[in-house]
């Protein structure tokens, strides 16, 4: 039974409609409170169990009270849109067009957030949820501190699932881990004096100046390492000075470092050593601070090794039969993302995870983020076979 066939026409048409709404509502991170108390309305009016908002402002919500349990997990904040004028369907319309829906979030990842909380009504109509716990989350400001959002809801609510599902976006392939994440900050430091006696102080511009040399001989290096390889990039860079007539006494550089299995935090020291080796710098990992939308303050350290499901894991394999009934025909490949997602939390806690979402990872925040309205549905449909196959 194809997923048009298992999902109901009127909850196909309520799925649909659902992930029209969410586009529709501007959820930047940090902006998050109207759509959360929107999903909380949808849980409840669906039959979910308990349905409960911590205070950083994510949302869970439970059905069943069996022995096993799984989690599937979608953010709701998103980038923000600054070029609205250039988009060719206006990108909080929610609008459906040559059957894909449109707008920011569409991709990352509104049309999961609908697909699952759907799928957990289905299960329960279809008798899957029976013996069994299904939580589905709908999490915040995962754009700027991924896995920050689960680490507190589990920690407040007391939830550890046996299992969880990411539900970002990955065309709807199996997905099995993604890289690692590392951002730091290297600081140079100088001796400030006029710029018209430049001699009397020290750059701290030119002292990073070898540094950056070395940064992108060692992304170069590690682009060397085969398919599967780390990156290393400097995304920002700045200066403190006393004035436009002054020699910089700080400069600082920001580096983002994506790594793959295997690679360790030791690793990782070891290669910004070698970055500020005999420079007079120092280097730490660059603490974002953030408020939610609630008021809750937000410490995230951007630090997150690289993690792979085995394919032959008990969640692998629900998640492989669920794929067989839902499409006909056993998985061609399996995914490995780039980017990094809420994962790092539950995986971090030891529990097995994996990923499964709708719509294509490359169109996320992008101009004219769209996703395939069928997949939205195919999504639901695996989703509910999961839980029936865990």
């Amino acid at each position: 039974m194809n997923s048009a066939e298992f999902v109901p026409q009127e909850l196909q048409k309520e799925l649909i409609e659902l992930a029209q709404d969410l586009v529709r509502i501007k959820s930047l991170s940090g902006q998050e409170g109207e759509i959360i108390r929107f999903i909380e309305k949808k849980m409840l009016a669906l039959g979910y169990d308990e349905v409960a908002i911590d205070s950083m402002g994510n949302i869970v919500g439970r059905i069943g009270n069996g022995g096993e349990a799984i989690l599937f997990d979608s953010h709701v904040d998103t980038v923000d849109v600054n070029d609205e004028e250039e988009w060719n369907i206006p990108p909080f319309s929610g609008a459906i067009v040559d059957g894909r829906l449109h707008g920011r979030g569409s991709v990352d990842m509104k049309s999961g957030a609908a697909a699952s909380i759907y799928a957990g009504a289905l299960a329960r109509r279809l008798g899957f949820t029976s013996g069994k716990t299904v939580y589905v989350s709908c999490t915040v400001f995962e754009e700027d501190c991924d896995g920050e959002n689960l680490k507190h809801l589990f920690k407040e609510l007391h939830i550890k699932p046996d299992y969880v599902v990411i539900c970002e976006p990955s065309y709807n392939i199996i997905t099995l881990g993604h890289k690692g994440k590392a951002q730091l900050s290297i600081k140079t430091h100088g001796v400030s004096a006029h710029g018209s006696a430049p001699e009397k102080g020290v750059n701290a511009i030119y002292e990073m100046a070898e540094i950056i040399q070395r940064v992108e001989k060692t992304n170069l290096d590690l682009m060397k390492k085969g398919d599967l390889r780390g990156t290393l990039v400097m995304s920002r860079i700045s200066s403190v000075s006393a004035s436009l007539n002054a020699v910089p006494s700080e400069c600082e550089a920001y580096l983002d470092r994506r790594m793959i299995p295997g690679e360790t935090e030791a690793d990782i020291k070891q290669e910004v050593e070698q970055l500020v080796k005999g420079k007079n710098a120092t280097w730490e990992f660059g603490t974002l601070h953030r408020k939610s939308w609630t008021g809750m303050e937000i410490n995230y350290v951007p630090f997150h090794l690289a993690w792979k499901i085995d394919i032959h894991h008990e969640l692998s394999k629900a998640c492989i039969a669920a794929y067989q009934e839902n499409f006909g025909k056993e998985p061609t490949g399996y995914d490995f993302w780039d980017f990094s997602t809420n994962a790092v939390t539950p995986v971090r806690l030891g529990i097995p995870t994996i990923g499964f979402g709708p719509g294509e990872s490359k169109l996320a925040h992008m101009r004219n983020e769209n996703c395939e309205v069928s997949q939205i549905i195919d999504a639901c449909a695996f989703y509910t076979r999961v839980i029936k196959n865990i």
